[in-house]
């Protein structure tokens, strides 16, 4: 593997990254709940999901879950009720829109730091979609007869270390602005958006063949 390809498929993986999607919605789910521990906890469960996955498709052994019809289809619709049930969950808390300092510290101490992060990695190992995009992604950069395991472990890590930056990034922005976000309009209108879009993304999920 050359620089110069690496160069071609970072620029790739940079853009597909920055597409808002399950991810995106998790961690911003869990920071306005959590504030910017939250955040992060749901951001390290997913990157340990990108890796997980990464080093399924590096490996050898995300073709074998592809091409296992009932394993990709159990998968997609664990992947996909999950995605709804978060959806569902902070739709739950925009209808009934109660955000006082009791609340929220309660709800931190009850949920706990392991729901936060098995939120995240949950809602990523299950997505049959990340798989399907090492799959589709990483082949066309990998020469049959040069690349090594080693490289191959090393362009699917790209993607976790990419995305893992991506969501910090937005985790400090949301961090920022987190006055703002408290007020109980703007939260409603968040939390309502981001439950709205966690259930779209698990049902065009369910419905993809």
């Amino acid at each position: 593997m050359t620089w110069s390809s690496y160069g071609s498929y970072l620029v790739i993986v940079v853009l597909i990254v920055l597409a808002p999607g399950p991810d995106t919605m998790v961690m911003l789910k869990n920071a306005l709940s959590g504030g910017f521990r939250g955040g992060l906890l749901a951001s390290l469960g997913i990157v340990s999901g990108n890796v997980v996955q990464g080093s399924a498709a590096a490996l050898g052994l995300g073709v074998l879950i592809a091409k296992s019809q009932p394993v990709f289809l159990a998968l997609k619709w664990v992947g996909a009720a999950y995605l709804v049930y978060l959806g569902f969950q902070a739709l739950r808390g925009a209808f009934r829109g109660n955000y006082d300092v009791v609340e929220q510290t309660q709800q931190r101490r009850r949920g706990g730091g392991f729901r936060r992060f098995r939120e995240g990695f949950l809602s990523n190992i299950t997505n049959p979609k990340v798989l399907v995009l090492y799959l589709s992604v990483l082949p066309q950069f990998l020469d049959p007869v040069r690349t090594t395991t080693g490289d191959a472990l090393a362009l699917a890590y790209t993607v976790a270390v990419i995305g893992g930056l991506w969501l910090l990034v937005l985790l400090v922005f949301v961090h920022r602005v987190r006055a703002w976000l408290g007020r109980r309009r703007v939260r409603r209108t968040l939390d309502g958006v981001t439950g709205t879009a966690l259930v779209g993304f698990g049902a065009a999920l369910a419905l993809e063949s």
